[in-house]
């Protein structure tokens, strides 16, 4: 498991000095366009982002003025209830006697301490971790060194606007559905997303800034490239992290598009790209999907 696999496993579930975003001809943004003139945008979302990327482009903006429902991938006042968090992030822990460091070898586990050491995270909370959170757990002190942040995400930028302007918003997901997405993965897959997070913390920011950058730019062959490339090492992530998903996803958006709801899809940008991203689901069931 590399670093573009990682990535978009931590962030599709990102320092750039890029001055705004969307620089280029084209945005991350792909209208869709049903029968009878019904619309539906799609917007690849980063879910963590520096200030330098806003404001966000006049074509983004002008999409979303034009939308009467905002569509996410999670309800993010979900997130911020205390009783829900708690029992999702429930199953992240480990609640059966064992420890993190009797699931890993001894070298992941001595590098785990070293660096929540380093980041001033509580051994003892590591500890209780599952593999997989452990690995998100060290990432983000990086991101947040970094001058990234969860409150300037796309996600929670639109979702915070959509609200003040009284807009209508929709979940694709729970946070319990997405949190199996890791929590039943196989051991040995969640040992070796940690040991990848381990070797590439040092690195992963300038990673992300490329990200970031083919963002910004509409650059979706970039995003193409940059995260799905790892994922022919392992079919199986790739299917349960992404493929599944958009295929979930696709009837929200028709119905949409039947309902004439104007909807104003945000989600992780790895999900709109490549063979099995929703834009090509959605042109193989005879939909125009362009980007704009």
């Amino acid at each position: 498991m590399r670093r573009p696999l990682l990535l978009t496993a931590l962030l599709a579930l990102t320092l750039s000095a890029a001055p705004a975003a969307q620089t280029g001809n084209k945005s991350f943004l792909w209208k869709v366009e049903g029968q009878n003139g019904a619309v539906a945008y799609l917007l690849g979302s980063m879910h963590v982002l520096t200030p330098e990327f806003y404001p966000l482009s006049p074509t983004i903006e002008k999409a979303f003025t034009a939308s009467k429902m905002l569509v996410e991938e999670v309800d993010l006042d979900e997130m911020s209830d205390p009783v829900q968090m708690m029992g999702a992030l429930a199953k992240a822990m480990l609640t059966d006697g064992r420890t993190l460091d009797q699931l890993v070898a001894p070298a992941t586990f001595a590098e785990v301490k070293r660096r929540a050491e380093k980041a001033g995270l509580p051994l003892l909370a590591m500890q209780r971790m599952k593999p997989w959170l452990a690995a998100i757990t060290l990432m983000a002190p990086t991101l947040q060194a970094a001058g990234f942040r969860a409150e300037l995400g796309v996600d929670r930028h639109f979702f915070d606007r959509a609200k003040t302007a009284g807009l209508k918003t929709q979940a694709l997901e729970t946070l319990a559905y997405q949190l199996d997405r890791f929590d039943q993965l196989a051991p040995k897959l969640q040992e070796d997303m940690l040991k990848a997070t381990l070797e590439d913390l040092d690195t992963q920011v300038a990673n992300v800034g490329a990200l970031a950058k083919a963002w910004a730019a509409g650059d979706a062959k970039g995003i193409e490239v940059l995260l799905l490339g790892a994922f022919h090492e392992s079919p199986e992530l790739y299917d349960r992290l992404l493929v599944e998903r958009n295929r979930n996803w696709i009837a929200t958006v028709e119905s949409c598009l039947q309902q004439r709801s104007a909807c104003f899809v945000v989600v992780g940008a790895a999900h709109l790209v490549g063979p099995h991203g929703v834009p090509t689901l959605l042109e193989k069931k005879g939909y125009k999907v362009t980007q704009q």
